[in-house]
């Protein structure tokens, strides 16, 4: 299969782009944490140190976890550790050729997200309609780099402690829209 293998971010941020506080999310969305499994299942997900040892399972499952790290001899039982963002990526691709899968993710953390960003094809956002303490923030993201491929609204509600919306914005390329 010779298919184009796409580099996207997935991530939800608060208005002021807080992703996180204390190793942990910092918010209780269902939904999101639903859109999240439903998008990045059965496909490779890379994530820095940090994230990976914030999961509540690891590795998550039906998904190749990838973890980069400066250590290398970090020991991830159950993923792939690497110490080169290039070589991650082009892991995370190979093993989605093979896997018949046209995607690979970055999931996190902050400085993963800032390295990655001029890399990325795709973006999954989630925008939590709320100010949120925290202590590791989403990188700004340039009005003429993506445009919006869709979106949803989620109200406030038993499952999800804030309104949010997700998006999915694609990269504009020279001026061309990536969705071509």
């Amino acid at each position: 299969m010779n298919t184009e293998v796409k580099l996207s971010m997935i991530v939800a941020r608060a208005r002021n782009g807080s992703i996180g506080k204390d190793g942990t999310l910092p918010w209780r969305l269902a939904d999101d944490l639903r859109l999240f499994k439903q998008a990045t299942l059965g496909k490779p997900i890379i994530m820095g140190r940090k994230t990976w040892e914030s999961l509540p399972r690891k590795p998550l499952p039906d998904r190749q976890n990838i973890v980069l790290t400066r250590h290398w001899d970090y020991a991830a039982p159950g993923a792939r550790v690497y110490s080169n963002i290039n070589a991650a990526i082009a892991a995370g691709r190979a093993i989605a050729q093979k896997s018949g899968v046209d995607e690979i993710f970055i999931i996190g953390g902050q400085s993963l997200f800032e390295r990655a960003m001029p890399l990325t094809e795709r973006l999954y956002i989630t925008e939590v309609d709320a100010d949120i303490d925290g202590d590791v923030f989403f990188p700004p993201i340039a009005d003429n780099d993506f445009l919006e491929a869709g979106s949803t609204a989620y109200p406030a509600d038993e499952r999800n402690e804030y309104p949010f919306t997700y998006r999915i914005l694609e990269r504009i390329l020279d001026g061309v829209d990536s969705r071509r």
